[in-house]
């Protein structure tokens, strides 16, 4: 899949991403919406931000980044999930299912309005956040940690899921 700077985007690409020097354009094999990658500050550092809007309310996009059992729809990386709540919020721990059967445990670290992020086999594993742009408008993001960076492409194809079902 290509990838575009916004100075080769051209004069299509939102004000917003031209204003950002160290953003790409990712366009969606899935569908015509595009997906933003930079490097952002978060309450964890500096991490891989992987993100794209979604034509829905916040509410609506945060709610299947919180329950767990529809994680395995979205998360590629995710056959299934053993969780001590079905609902996340800081604390609940439980087993992820890689697709290749390889059970791993996880904590959720933090879990507040919107943002929530978590530890997989003790290790920093992509955060989740979703900004309000509207009534019926949100971006949901992933924040990857630096040193992940070859996840960032499972990443998308998250977000291309997640625009399905919301």
């Amino acid at each position: 899949m290509p990838v575009f700077s916004r100075s080769e985007w051209g004069g299509s690409a939102p004000t917003a991403w031209k204003a950002a020097p160290d953003t790409h354009i990712y366009p969606s094999a899935l569908s015509d919406a595009v997906t933003r990658v930079r490097i952002g500050k978060t309450p964890d550092g500096r991490r891989i931000e992987e993100s794209r809007e979604i034509p829905v309310p916040a509410d609506r996009a945060w709610s299947l980044l919180v329950d767990t059992e529809r994680w395995p729809e979205w998360g590629p990386s995710v056959r299934s999930i053993d969780c001590s709540d079905r609902e996340i919020r800081a604390g609940s721990t439980g087993h992820v299912e890689t697709p290749v059967g390889i059970r791993v445990p996880f904590e959720i670290t933090a879990c507040e309005p919107y943002r929530w992020t978590w530890r997989v086999a003790r290790i920093p594993a992509p955060g989740h956040r979703v900004e309000s742009l509207g009534p019926e408008r949100c971006r949901v993001f992933f924040e990857v940690p630096l040193l992940a960076g070859a996840y960032v492409p499972v990443c998308r194809w998250a977000l291309c899921r997640i625009a399905e079902m919301a």
